[in-house]
């Protein structure tokens, strides 16, 4: 499905994955606990800036900041908008 949402210059949307639930020792994290994720799949991406070509593509797994972009709620999915800049990874 295409998102009808045009990004504009050097902007990313992605798409937050949820941490796990589960620890390694087997033991779950209550929704209390958890952190905001800091991983996410890419959704969308804009042209990129005019001497800059977009490095991440649709489809991207990456790692952001924690405090990050700004958060967008669009047909019942929480995104996130951001700048090329604030990704610190792809995986």
């Amino acid at each position: 499905m295409a998102l009808k949402i045009q990004l504009l210059s050097d902007r990313v949307l992605v798409e937050p994955q949820p941490a796990e639930t589960k620890t390694a020792s087997g033991l779950y994290v209550p929704d209390s606990a958890k952190e905001k994720p800091q991983q996410g799949k890419v959704a969308s991406v804009g042209n990129g800036k005019k001497d800059h070509k977009m490095t991440v593509k649709v489809g991207d797994t990456v790692l952001y900041g924690k405090y990050s972009g700004s958060e967008l709620k669009y047909e019942g999915k929480d995104y996130l908008i951001m700048r090329e800049d604030d990704i610190l990874a792809i995986i």
